[in-house]
């Protein structure tokens, strides 16, 4: 099994014909992903990548009956196409997009929230699940197909997380990278929900950061699911200096509970084996899972 996106998924590409649309698209195809089309306004009819084009998302889901969706529309556009898709049928929408207005999110989190679909970001990396499809802007040589999970508010920590596992002789069964804005579709619980409920998976790594309450909603969740399968838990931020803007965007800290070190300690309060460092991540997957 897998979360989310699998070699089964019709994918459609959303800003299809710009620069990110293409150079990624190509990426997700030689990786074997079943990219099915793209839809770029007023290219209807042409075919780019070898792939069919079209003007809308309904088009697309008519002719080529796709149920998934990545975004690399420009920030001004990119809540419309996000609207347009889930007024489709689209079932799960990924958007890479960074730099979404916050206004113009909310409304777009609040349409959706009467629609049949899960979005994923935006200002995320996106899904791969190894070996079946890769729907993101990751690079798909670090994964490789296994039992252990992976959500992450980061990029570059959801690479580093699978090349440790992966060395330690493991592998990935879905990484989602869930998105470092104030507002975004799926929340680090309901990430890690769709994973611990996954047969395939043994295990999650969940990699957070300072600000918000995203990775204690998680923890909490996990602590009453009597789920015995092992979290590791790692919180980006620790020498974040007060007051200094960096990073993501949803890296605010509101108060005292949204520091690095309060949020570790509600994680293993709640069970959840904490690692101080991102280079810990690997190893303590092999220690919880008996496979060093």
């Amino acid at each position: 099994m897998s979360v989310l996106v699998n070699k089964d998924s019709k994918i459609i590409v959303q800003g299809f014909t710009g620069s990110e649309g293409t150079f990624h698209a190509g990426q997700m195809i030689d990786y074997g992903t079943n990219v099915v089309g793209g839809v770029t306004p007023g290219k209807g009819g042409q075919k780019h990548l070898d792939k069919p084009v079209f003007n809308t998302v309904a088009e697309a889901v008519k002719e080529v009956g796709a149920d998934t969706t990545i975004i690399f529309v420009p920030p001004a556009f990119a809540a419309d196409a996000i609207m347009e898709a889930a007024d489709a049928g689209i079932k799960v929408i990924i958007t890479i997009t960074e730099g979404i207005p916050v206004a113009d999110m909310i409304k777009a989190a609040e349409y959706i929230k009467h629609k049949a679909c899960r979005l994923i970001g935006p200002n995320c990396p996106g899904v791969i699940t190894p070996g079946e499809a890769k729907v993101g802007i990751m690079p798909g040589f670090v994964f490789k197909k296994g039992t252990v999970g992976i959500v992450s508010k980061s990029g570059t920590l959801t690479y580093e997380a699978a090349d440790q596992v992966v060395k330690q002789g493991l592998g990935i069964t879905t990484a989602i990278g869930i998105g470092g804005d104030p507002i975004i579709g799926t929340t680090t619980k309901e990430a890690v929900e769709m994973l611990i409920n996954d047969e395939e998976t043994e295990c999650v790594v969940m990699i957070g950061e300072i600000g918000g309450q995203l990775e204690s909603d998680a923890a909490k969740w996990y602590q009453n699911s009597g789920s015995k399968k092992p979290v590791i838990g790692f919180i980006a931020g620790v020498t974040a200096p007060a007051g200094r803007t960096m990073g993501h965007a949803g890296a605010i800290v509101g108060g005292s509970d949204d520091t690095a070190q309060a949020k570790k300690a509600i994680l293993k309060e709640c069970g959840i084996h904490v690692v101080e460092s991102p280079a810990e991540i690997g190893k303590k997957v092999a220690e919880v899972l008996n496979k060093k």
